[in-house]
């Protein structure tokens, strides 16, 4: 199948590559193309334009950095809607975007005949290196089906949940839950710091007890190590929180502190860390 993917970022061209090693005609497009030449030693297609692309692929992946780019890379007057054509049957957007969006892109494809699934990704960096990636997808149930290897070439816990916008929104609820475990985990080994404890000792504690996370045993180990390289950036996560609470102002109280923290944090220049840096709120006082 020829595979068209948008957007070779730090969890792009690993899960690009887990397509291109399952056989398939990868076409890669960046909006820098210059981030995307080194994967044509990978025997990858670059593209210059997204018209080139769209025109070489029976199905588009998209995945950037904000609904704003999405929005532009799907209905912009260069987007992928004024490309279409009859052997491209399907686009999977699997950036962390608005719901709204992706209805109004769907809505907008299927007047071309062409369908859309809206299919975030959580695992990071990691889980997209190793091909344990969860993912939410919304949409045609038939057109989910014919697409399920392609998605499961990328993840191992691959789940329909229901129409258009409803992948946007169960990824909303991990980013929800994520917020409250990567602040609790900060929290836990600051107070560590405060009491003179040794970190690591207590990490093995009570990683394997009820507080164990995901959260816990792999960003409390990078906070340990003092590694904040992204994994996933902060200036994501705040993107993420905020279409969360967008429409849920009364209801996310947790969210809407940690977004706080986070937004001070990225104002004193930490937006390109890792969200494991939330640490240094606590560390440097940040108030």
């Amino acid at each position: 199948m020829n595979i068209g993917w948008i957007g070779t970022g730090v969890m792009g061209k690993n899960m690009l590559m887990h397509l291109k090693n399952a056989g398939h005609i990868i076409y890669i497009y960046n909006r820098t193309i210059s981030k995307a030449l080194s994967l044509e030693q990978e025997n990858i297609i670059v593209c210059n334009t997204i018209e080139e692309l769209a025109k070489s692929s029976n199905i588009i992946f998209t995945m950037v950095g904000y609904p704003k780019d999405v929005k532009e890379i799907y209905l912009d007057k260069n987007g992928i809607i004024n490309y279409v054509h009859n052997n491209l049957f399907c686009c999977v957007d699997m950036t962390t975007s608005s719901p709204n969006l992706a209805i109004e892109i769907g809505n907008a494809l299927k007047l071309k005949d062409v369908e859309f699934l809206d299919a975030p990704v959580s695992g990071g960096e990691i889980g997209s290196i190793n091909k344990t990636l969860s993912i939410m997808v919304g949409g045609n149930y038939n057109c989910f089906l014919k697409i399920r290897h392609l998605l499961e070439c990328m993840g191992n816990n691959v789940n329909y949940v229901g129409n258009l916008g409803n992948g946007m929104h169960t990824k909303m609820a991990n980013q929800i839950a994520i917020a409250g475990t990567i602040a609790s985990t900060c929290e836990a080994l600051y107070y560590c710091y405060l009491n003179k404890l040794n970190p690591r000792i207590v990490l093995k504690s009570i990683s394997s007890g009820a507080a164990s996370s995901w959260q816990l045993i792999n960003n409390g180990n990078n906070i340990i190590s003092n590694n904040y390289r992204p994994g996933f950036y902060i200036k994501h996560f705040i993107k993420d929180m905020e279409i969360a609470i967008e429409n849920n102002k009364d209801a996310l109280e947790i969210t809407k502190r940690v977004l706080l923290m986070y937004k001070k944090l990225a104002s004193i220049g930490f937006e390109n860390y890792g969200t494991q840096a939330l640490i240094y709120y606590y560390i440097q006082n940040v108030k």
